[in-house]
C-alpha cells in the first residue's frame, strides 16, 4: 500500500518532467546536463557576463520559495460557509503564497481569469514577509500580531515588495488555462517594477495592455505636484497568440445610435465609412462619376478601397452613398446588422464607464449601512468589465488578494445579468483590523470577516433584486493550517512517548473531514468535488466524484467495510482507494484488503 505524499505539487520535479518531454537527452539520473542543453539550443543561449536582466536582493530565494512544496493543508469551516452542500465557490483564509502552492495539483491549468489588487507599496500598506524555512509557522505569527507597513524609510522598500510579489505570480501562472488572462491593479509607485517581473514570469510577448482607469472624479487642489486621478491595470495572457483571444465588450446604445437609415434601406440602419485608403495602389486609383455628374478622384496619396469592377458591383447593391443630393464623395455603407457583436476594449477606462472609488465606497456602504468597513474597495462595474473581457460563462475566476471580495460580488452580479455559471475562488490573509476603526467596533476582527459578510449580503441583495433563486450565492470556507498528519519530529528525551503518540499518525484535534480535504488536495481533486457520505454500521465511507475515489478514515477497518466500498466504485474506471494507515484491525486484514481490491481490478490503494 503506497503512502500518500503529504506535500503539495513539487514544481522543480514538474519542470524537470517538462524538460524531459522536450529534450529527453539532457536529463541523466534526474539531473539536467546543462552542457548538452546548451548544445541543443545553440546560439539561443546567452553567455555574456553583461546582459539585459531585472534583478534585486533576494530574487534567487524568491524563486526557490515558489518551488518549495507546502506541507500545509486547508481545513473546512462549514460554520462560516454558506450553502456548503451545493455551492461551487470558495473562500480561503490564509497566506496566499501557501494557498497557491496547495492549489497547484487541484487547479493546475484550470483557472481562466485571475484578478488581483495587491498592496501598492505606498508606505502605508502591509507587505507580506515570507519565511523560506517554515511559511506555515510564519503565517500563524503574522495573524497573531499587529502587522507593520513597509515604510519608505525601509532600506529595502522596493526589494521587500518584489520578493513578496514574484513567487506568487510564478505560482499563479501555473493555474491559468492556456488561454487564461491575469489583470493586476497597481498605481505609479510600483507599476514599472510590476511590468518587469510580469514580463519575466509571463513573457514580454504575452503582455496585452496597460489599462489606465480613472479612479477619481474631483482633483485634489492641495496636491503638491499633480493630482493623482488614475490607477493602472496590467493585463497579461498565459499564451497570447492568434488562437487565444480576449472577449469583446457589449456594444453601447450610444454606439448603435450612430447608425441611421436616411435612404430607408431594407437592410436596416447603417453609417457611411470612408471609401478611400492610405495604402496606395495604381490599380485602385480611378475617377468616379457621382449621380449628379461630378467627377471625383481619391485624395492625394490615397486610392479607393476596391477595384473599379468591384465598385460598380457595390453601386448596384446600393452599398455606396453619394449623399442625399447624389453629389458627395462616395462612402461605403456599414450596416449595423453586419458589424461585430461587440466592441474592442480601449486602454482608457473612464469613471462613467466602469465607476470610480466613490462609487465603490457607496456600494459597500449600501451593504453595510452606516459602517464603511474597507477603505479602498474597487467598484463591481470595474471588475465586471474585466470578467467579461477575460472569461466565459462557465469559467473559474481567482482573486488571491481578495480584500473586501469585490471580485466575488461582481461574479455573482454578472451571472445574474447574463445567466452565466462562473465560479469564484477568493484568497485572503486574515489581517487584523485596527481596533480603533468603525469596522472593528462593528464586530469585524479581520479582513476575512468583512469579505465573507460582503458576499453573504451581496448575494442576498442580488437574489432579492433580480428574483433569480437559482443563482450560486454560496461559498465554502477553508482555512490554511499545518498538515493533519503528524510529522517525525522526535523528542529524544522522551522517545518512548513520541513513538507511542505516532501509533496514530493523525493529530488529535483534527476531524476525518479535515483529513479528507487534505487528501483531495494532495491527489489533485478540486475542493468542490462532489462527496457522498455513506454510513455503514456506524462508520463513514466517502464516495468522492461518483466513485472515482473511495476513502475510509475510520479505526477498526475490517473486510466487510472493504466489500461495502466496492459497491460504489465508478463504472468507467478503477477508483483510487484510500485508508488511514493505522485504521485496520490487524496487518492480516490490511493484506487481505489489498488482495481483495486487486481481484476487482483496483491497484491504486494508498494510505495516510
Amino acid at each position: 500500500m503506497e503512502k500518500l505524499d503529504g506535500k503539495s505539487m513539487d514544481m522543480v520535479k514538474a519542470n524537470i518532467e517538462a524538460l524531459k518531454q522536450l529534450f529527453p537527452e539532457v536529463v541523466t539520473e534526474g539531473k539536467i546536463d546543462f552542457e548538452k542543453l546548451k548544445l541543443i539550443l545553440g546560439e539561443e543561449i546567452e553567455t555574456r557576463n553583461e546582459k539585459y536582466e531585472f534583478t534585486w536582493h533576494g530574487k534567487t530565494q524568491a524563486m526557490k520559495l515558489a518551488q518549495t512544496p507546502s506541507t500545509g493543508t486547508l481545513r473546512p469551516d462549514k460554520a462560516s460557509s454558506k450553502n456548503w452542500d451545493t455551492t461551487e465557490n470558495l473562500y480561503i483564509e490564509g497566506d496566499n503564497l501557501e494557498v497557491l502552492k496547495l492549489l497547484q495539483k487541484s487547479y493546475f491549468g484550470k483557472i481562466k481569469m485571475i484578478y488581483i489588487d495587491p498592496p501598492y507599496n505606498t508606505g502605508k500598506d502591509f507587505v507580506y514577509k515570507d519565511d523560506f524555512r517554515d511559511n506555515i509557522k510564519n503565517y500563524k505569527e503574522i495573524t497573531q500580531q499587529t502587522t507593520k507597513a513597509n515604510t519608505e524609510t525601509n532600506g529595502r522598500y522596493h526589494t521587500d515588495w518584489l520578493n513578496m510579489m514574484y513567487p506568487r505570480l510564478k505560482l499563479a501562472r501555473n493555474l491559468l488555462t492556456e488561454d487564461g488572462v491575469i489583470f493586476i491593479s497597481i498605481d505609479d509607485t510600483e507599476v514599472a517594477n510590476l511590468r518587469k517581473i510580469c514580463d519575466e514570469v509571463f513573457g514580454e510577448e504575452n503582455f496585452v495592455s496597460n489599462i489606465v482607469w480613472q479612479k477619481k472624479y474631483s482633483p485634489q487642489n492641495d496636491a503638491k505636484y499633480f493630482s493623482d486621478m488614475h490607477d493602472h491595470i496590467l493585463c497579461y495572457m498565459k499564451n497570447k497568440n492568434n488562437e487565444n483571444k480576449l472577449n469583446l465588450l457589449p456594444r453601447t446604445e450610444e454606439q448603435n445610435s450612430r447608425y441611421k437609415n436616411p435612404d430607408n434601406d431594407p437592410r436596416g440602419p447603417w453609417k457611411p465609412s470612408d471609401f478611400s485608403v492610405k495604402t496606395y495602389s495604381a490599380n485602385y486609383d480611378y475617377p468616379i462619376k457621382t449621380p449628379s455628374g461630378r467627377i471625383v478622384n481619391p485624395p492625394a496619396g490615397r486610392c479607393w478601397r476596391t477595384s473599379k469592377e468591384k465598385f460598380e458591383e457595390l453601386v448596384k447593391d446600393n452599398r455606396i452613398w453619394f449623399g442625399e443630393n447624389g453629389d458627395n464623395v462616395p462612402a461605403i455603407k456599414r450596416f449595423l446588422s453586419e458589424v461585430k457583436d461587440g466592441r474592442v476594449p480601449v486602454t482608457w477606462w473612464t469613471r462613467e464607464e466602469v465607476g470610480d472609488n466613490q462609487l465603490a465606497r457607496n456600494e459597500i456602504k449600501s451593504l453595510f449601512k452606516d459602517v464603511v468597513p474597507f477603505d479602498t474597495p474597487k467598484p463591481t462595474s470595474l471588475l465586471k468589465q474585466m470578467i467579461i473581457i477575460g472569461s466565459n460563462s462557465n469559467d473559474i475566476i481567482l482573486d488571491f488578494f481578495s480584500g473586501s471580495a469585490t471580485t466575488a460580488h461582481a461574479v455573482m452580479q454578472l451571472n445574474a445579468e447574463d445567466g452565466g455559471n462562473r465560479k469564484f475562488i477568493m484568497v485572503q490573509l486574515p489581517e487584523p483590523i485596527d481596533e480603533k476603526s468603525e469596522a472593528y467596533k462593528a464586530g469585524y476582527k479581520n479582513i476575512c470577516d468583512i469579505g465573507k459578510e460582503r458576499i453573504r449580503r451581496a448575494g442576498e441583495k442580488i437574489v432579492q433584486e433580480t428574483g433569480k433563486t437559482d443563482l450560486d450565492i454560496g461559498f465554502k470556507v477553508f482555512k490554511l493550517d499545518s498538515s493533519n498528519v503528524k510529522t517525525w519530529d522526535p523528542d529524544f528525551d522522551n522517545l518512548e512517548q513520541t513513538l507511542f503518540d505516532l501509533q496514530d499518525n493523525i493529530k488529535e484535534d483534527r476531524t476525518k473531514e479535515d483529513l479528507l480535504y487534505e487528501i483531495l488536495l494532495k491527489i489533485g481533486l478540486p475542493l468542490t468535488t462532489p462527496i457522498e457520505e455513506i454510513d455503514y454500521n456506524g462508520k463513514t465511507i466517502y464516495n468522492v466524484a461518483y466513485g472515482s475515489v473511495l476513502v475510509c478514515l475510520e479505526d477498526d477497518i475490517d473486510l466487510d467495510i472493504v466489500q461495502e466500498m466496492l459497491k460504489y466504485q465508478s463504472e468507467h474506471m478503477p477508483p483510487k482507494v484510500i485508508f488511514k494507515e493505522s485504521g485496520f484491525i490487524s496487518d492480516a486484514v490490511k493484506t487481505n484488503a489489498i488482495q481483495t481490491l486487486k481481484k476487482h481490478g483496483i491497484t491504486d490503494v494508498r494510505s495516510v
